[in-house]
């Protein structure tokens, strides 16, 4: 299945569940830029890609950037709007390849999180966003990405992770590995009416590994400013 029909079908149907505590989620992100020094400069303009339903970019409007949040999925994009309460937000349903006609350059910032850039088909395409991010920034802005490192393997029963559960849902992601893309299948069992309902649904993402993905960031021109690996999620500041 391609991406945006799994989230369609399936995954927006219980991502915000998935992701779990919002306020805290936004919190965090939001400390991480202010301790990067990450706020408005010269345009003041945000471009969140892979919005999804907000943490990132209401965590850049309370810190005072005017946002466009880019998602291909309008049941996310609607929850963030009913999460935001008068920042400047503005919800673009499109794809993230498309950002050079979503925004006028240049902006101060763009991210990109959550394995957003996983979902790309090829790495071909991840290229030319790269690009395209970069073009769009302004003198010494900043490009944050952040993905998980699937240059380890999975193995055997290790392929089988358990994301979440509570009495009405238990949500499995199964992992299997290629050379260069992985297959995640997310297995989701809920109750309803007393009875418990499997509904599965697989799609595939690009097998990214961090030094790949820093070495395809400087050969655009940008130089990187800070690289961190939290459990197997790696999070970049990049500048132009």
């Amino acid at each position: 299945m391609k991406v945006k029909e799994h989230y369609d079908n399936h995954l927006a149907d219980f991502y915000s569940w998935m992701i779990g505590d919002f306020e805290k989620g936004k919190n965090s992100f939001k400390d991480f830029c202010l301790s990067n020094d990450i706020r408005p400069d010269k345009t003041g303009l945000a471009i969140d890609l892979g919005a999804g339903s907000g943490i990132q970019s209401i965590a850049l409007g309370e810190i005072g950037y005017k946002v466009k949040a880019v998602d291909f999925n309008s049941k996310l994009l609607s929850e963030l709007k009913d999460r935001n309460e008068g920042l400047p937000i503005e919800s673009v349903r499109d794809d993230i390849r498309n950002i050079k006609t979503i925004a006028d350059s240049p902006v101060d910032l763009i991210v990109c999180c959550g394995d957003t850039i996983s979902h790309l088909p090829t790495f071909e395409q991840l290229d030319k966003l790269l690009s395209d991010c970069y073009d769009l920034l302004g003198e010494s802005c900043r490009l944050i990405l952040s993905f998980r490192d699937y240059s380890s393997a999975l193995s055997d029963t290790q392929r089988f992770i358990p994301v979440k559960s509570d009495d009405e849902k238990i949500l499995t992601c199964v992992i299997d590995y290629f050379d260069r893309k992985v297959r995640v299948t997310d297995l989701l069992h809920e109750r309803i009416d007393g009875e418990w309902i499997q509904k599965v649904s697989s799609y595939d993402k690009l097998r990214l590994e961090t030094d790949d993905v820093i070495e395809r960031a400087e050969k655009v021109g940008f130089t990187v400013s800070k690289s961190e690996s939290v459990s197997r999620m790696v999070y970049l500041i990049l500048v132009k």
